[in-house]
This record gives C-alpha cells, structure tokens and sequence, in this order.
C-alpha cells in the first residue's frame, strides 16, 4: 500500500462505538470520519479497512483513557488490544492522551447547536469529535 505521508487517522475507542477522524500534517486540521460499530464480537474490521484504504494514512493515532493522575484505566486493557489487532495493517501506531476529549467534544458540540450550525448531538458525533480531538492533539504535539 502507497501510504499518504501528510495523513493519520486517529481512534477514539469504545465499546460500542469507535469514533474516527482524519488528520493532515500539512494544515494541522482534522476532520470527522464517523463511528465504528463495536460489540463483544470486536470492531467492524471491514469499514476500518475500508477507511485506511481510502485515506492510506501514514500513521494511525489511538487516544489512550488514563484517568486524571496519568494512570491507566479499566478501558486501557481493551485499548491495547485494539492496538494490537491494528497491526495487522502494517502501518505504524501512535497514542496520545485523550483525557477529557469526550466532554470536549460534546461542549463543542453543544456550542455548535446553540449558534444553530448542529441540530440534534448523537453519540456518534461525539465519538467522531473526540476522535478529531485526539488528531489535532498529535498534530499539534508533532509541530
């Protein structure tokens, strides 16, 4: 696979949903992709292949949930093996602190409903907001 150097996709995991957003080394912005259904039978493989493909990121960002001192949290388990079944793709695998990224997205959210840009806020874009969060979090940390 022909990778897109000025790309990385970024995760925001969950149990029942993955958040995704792409990121670009060049501007330093980030975009929601959307959510990855997850279950007890694991994340939807094909629509994550699907996006890598699409987007052919140079590096793949998961946010790690360590609690506020730093340590990690129950979550941290099911998060490396997330890692772990990324590797399969071959793409190298950064992570990066996605502390209150979830509440972040959701007053960013709720901002953007009250100036009338957002309707309804669904989980969905929550997790895709946090997940652009987490993006723009290694971008800035990279520049």
């Amino acid at each position: 696979m022909t990778f897109n150097n000025n790309v990385v996709i970024a995760f925001d995991f969950g149990h029942r949903r993955i958040g995704c957003a792409v990121g670009q080394n060049i501007t330093s912005t980030a975009s929601p992709l959307g959510t990855i259904k997850n279950s007890e039978k694991g994340p939807d493989w094909q629509k994550i292949k699907m996006w890598l493909d699409e987007w052919k990121p140079a590096k793949i960002i998961v946010g790690l949930p360590n609690h506020a001192d730093g340590s990690k949290s129950d979550m941290s388990i099911d998060v490396d093996k997330f890692i772990s079944e990324l590797l399969i793709f071959n793409i190298p695998i950064e992570t990066i602190d996605e502390r209150y990224t979830s509440i972040e997205a959701r007053e960013i959210l709720k901002n953007d409903r009250q100036m009338g840009v957002k309707k309804r806020i669904r989980k969905e874009m929550i997790d895709a907001t946090a997940a652009t969060l987490i993006a723009k979090r290694w971008l800035n940390k990279k520049s």
